[in-house]
Formats: structure tokens, sequence, C-alpha cells
């Protein structure tokens, strides 16, 4: 099986606040196991998290040995204060303030560096993005200052702007990339960036009555057509479902997203090779200070 190049194990996939809860005031390791239990069960080898605030993914590092998963960590993502990111990391600032938390995640054995750059979608307002984008400007120099300390980028993101300004800067990944148009695709393609779509964040919630399955549906079909795009102009990507998420479960959540891009663009060696370039790609590049 491909490996999992967006998860969270601090969430589990069906309430957010009370699995934070669990571990808000020990990290609990049976949870941590039960979800490597559940890559293992589904022969996942290569688990890539986004981090969190409680220490949960640090520990998962302790333990991801046990089960013979290649687990890498940001330990904790960065966002801008008063902007969307809380729930998986610290706040900066200023640029001072950011490069204090790059070290710290550097110190406490971050493999990477993961930003917050946009907001989420608002399912509410179809086609928008909740709250405001960070300027392209400061996004570049999140990313020259983790750079410059040796660490890879992982660079969560949604929307034209927000993606290009991260594509701009030269993020090594892209995480979502939701309503991306045909331009953003080709500056995409054009780049070193790889792209982590995590489709079935959408597609998994269409039946279940949390948000109108006509909005969920178009939006899918738009990732499908950026996906299309994508493929055909020769962009890397990589599978990541963003396991954890409402709906999207360890373990079966990468077969989910599998399924998702096969029936897409096709169960092909032509696909299956692609996808494996991509995973080698975030492989090689997200393995802490050795860029």
């Amino acid at each position: 099986m491909f490996g999992e190049c967006h998860a969270h194990l601090i969430m589990d996939g069906w309430n957010y606040r009370k699995a934070v809860d669990l571990h808000r005031e020990q990290v609990q390791d049976e949870v941590i196991h039960g979800h490597f239990r559940a890559y293992q069960k589904q022969e996942i080898r290569f688990v890539r998290d986004g981090g969190d605030a409680l220490g949960v993914s640090r520990r998962a590092k302790e333990l991801a040995p046990l089960y013979g998963i290649d687990y890498r960590t940001p330990v904790f993502a960065i966002h801008r204060e008063g902007c969307y990111g809380g729930i998986v990391g610290f706040g900066y600032h200023d640029l001072k303030e950011y490069h204090q938390l790059v070290l710290q995640a550097i110190r406490e054995g971050a493999d990477f560096i993961k930003i917050m750059t946009t907001g989420i979608m608002d399912f509410a307002n179809e086609g928008k993005i909740t709250g405001t984008p960070l300027p392209a400007q400061e996004v570049k120099e999140l990313v020259r200052i983790a750079h410059e300390e040796g660490m890879a980028v992982m660079s969560h993101t949604n929307g034209v702007y927000g993606a290009q300004a991260a594509i701009c800067a030269g993020v090594d990944s892209l995480e979502h990339g939701n309503f991306m148009d045909e331009e953003t695709i080709g500056m995409l393609a054009d780049s070193d960036t790889v792209w982590v779509p995590t489709l079935v964040t959408v597609e998994n919630l269409i039946g279940c009555g949390r948000f109108p399955d006509e909005a969920l549906k178009r939006i899918r079909d738009k990732a499908a057509e950026n996906l299309r795009l994508a493929y055909q102009k020769g962009a890397k990507a990589a599978l990541g479902s963003d396991a954890g998420a409402h709906m999207v479960l360890h373990g079966t959540g990468l077969v989910n997203e599998y399924q998702a891009f096969t029936r897409i663009l096709g169960d092909t060696p032509e696909v299956h090779a692609w996808l494996t370039a991509g995973e080698q790609e975030v492989r090689e590049r997200f393995r802490g200070g050795r860029r």
C-alpha cells in the first residue's frame, strides 16, 4: 500500500473535541497504539503527520517503530496569531517569533516545518475560504527561514491567491489546495512543489448530513477537474487523506483516497507510477535537516 502523506493522530475521524480532550491532561499512548494498529492492518508503512499542540505526534514518533512505521512529524504546525491553525499548533506575532517556533520544533525533533497560510473551505459560502490568506511576501519569508534552518516546508493552503503565494514561495508540499484554478495548476506543474489534495475530506462527507450534499458534490467535482489537470500537466502529487478529519479514519482513509484518485484518473500503471514518484519526493524531502 502507498504511504499516508497527511494525517493527524490527535484526531479520530469522528469527534475532534472529544479526541483532543483525551490527551489534554496527558498523552494517551493506547489511543496512538490503536491508530498505528489501523495503519498496520492496511499495510501502510509510511505516515506523515500534520502536528498538534499537545505532544501527541511527538510521542507517536517514539512509538511508531513498534509497528514498523516510518513516521514523520512537524511536532506542531505554525500559524499567525488570529488566523486559522490553533487546533494543530502555535501562533506567532512577527517573524522573530516565527523563527523561534521553528527552532523549538527542531529541538523537539521535528522532521519538517508545517505552516498555515490560509483558512479552510467555508461550506456555508461555496468556493470561499475562511479568514484572510497570509500576504505572499510573508509566506515567502516563512519558507525562507525554515529552508535556511535546513527544514522542508509543508503548507496548509487553499484558494487561488494562497496556493499561488505558497508555490511562488517554494513550499515543498501544498496540502489541500481547494478551489485552485487552471493557471494555478499550471504554476504547480512548473514548480517543484508536491500537491497532496486530501480529496476524501470532502468526498467522505457526502451523505452524512453535516453539509448539503449538492454543495459537496460540486466541490468534489471541481477537485476532480483540478486533479486531472495536474496529472495532464505533469505536476507532482502524493496520496494523503487528512486522516483524523471528520469521516476520514486512520488506515482506511488512505484506502479511500487511493480509490478517489483511481476513479478520477484510472487504475493504471502510469497513475500508480505517478503517485509512487510523488510519495518518494515526500519521503526524501521531509526528513529533518537534510534539504
